[in-house]
């Protein structure tokens, strides 16, 4: 203890402010996974414009779509602008008004590039039906629904709520898919078939998630506020799955098809039934080997803990 009186010296702390060498070093580690992503999308891109000569030259009959939708654009956000703007147009919402939205958007934000790619290597990846990613750009509701979605999000958080709600109100119209413009969602994400699928205002979806058709992330119906589940990366939501009220999915966690939830899922834990009903019992509940159930598809896996029912 310093004499009463004298004021003990203060080394100064470590972690107020960054040095400039951090500084530097960071700036330089974000150049370098900003390049890394430029490349990354310039390569997807390429294949996406062979793929589509390839698909013209074997079928004619597309040809003059393939070459307004991909071959005659620069890049894969003009590409997804202009086909999201024809998509989505109405007699009063012009594509034109659509394309100088979606393209400025995406510009401004390369995050948002970044997590098309994401989702274009998530579907080509995890469904055996997705045949190339020309295919998913142009076909693949779920994907296109998830990147119009992004638009309507960034709107909101701009403040343009009103643009965000008509550009949300012609997404689910088009692609039978309702996601409030508020709800955050992460990249790789696969909405696989997607109709039917309902993703409320406060959702939460983390990154490298599948969800399958006519899945509900809905509230309760009588909560305000902070009132829908939040799903942790890396979850695998089954066919007619039903999620209610502000519950969270642990990372990795599995909800069986049909499934109705109500309550939090562990990390790595599987829920099914209706009620759901945790996989292995509530108080130590069967934890999987799969960390990312939402990338690897396998929807069985706990059925041999669960029933010994065979047909």
């Amino acid at each position: 203890m310093p004499p009463a009186g004298e004021l003990q010296h203060q080394s100064p702390s470590k972690d107020k402010q960054p040095t400039d060498t951090q500084s530097d070093e960071a700036a330089a580690a974000a150049a370098i996974a900003a390049a890394a992503a430029d490349a990354e999308a310039a390569g997807l891109w390429t294949q996406i414009k062979a793929e589509a000569r390839r698909d013209a030259e074997a079928e004619p009959a597309l040809a003059s779509y393939l070459y307004s939708t991909i071959l005659s654009h620069s890049s894969l956000e003009r590409s997804i602008s202009f086909h999201l703007g024809n998509k989505l147009c109405s007699s009063t919402l012009l594509s034109t008004l659509l394309y100088d939205l979606f393209l400025n958007t995406f510009t401004s934000d390369p995050s948002l590039r970044n997590a098309t790619v994401a989702d274009l290597r998530a579907a080509r990846v995890r469904d055996p039906a997705c045949i190339s990613f020309s295919h998913c750009l142009l076909n693949y509701k779920g994907f296109l629904a998830i990147q119009a979605h992004r638009i309507s999000h960034k709107l909101w958080t701009q403040t343009r709520k009103p643009l965000a709600l008509a550009l949300n109100s012609r997404i689910s119209e088009v692609f039978a898919v309702d996601i409030h413009p508020a709800a955050k969602i992460g990249k790789g994400i696969l909405l696989d078939h997607a109709t039917g699928v309902v993703i409320g205002e406060t959702a939460v979806i983390g990154n490298n998630v599948s969800i399958l058709h006519h899945v509900t992330l809905g509230g309760t119906g009588k909560a305000c506020g902070d009132r829908h589940p939040k799903i942790g990366d890396g979850c695998l939501i089954g066919a007619g799955a039903t999620i209610l009220g502000n519950v969270k999915i642990g990372c990795g966690a599995k909800v069986g098809a049909g499934s109705v939830v109500l309550i939090d899922i562990p990390p790595r834990a599987t829920a099914v039934g209706n009620p759901a009903r945790l996989v292995g019992g509530k108080e130590k509940p069967t934890i999987h080997d799969e960390e990312c159930p939402g990338e690897s598809m396998d929807h069985t896996s706990f059925i041999s803990e669960w029933s010994d029912y065979i047909i």
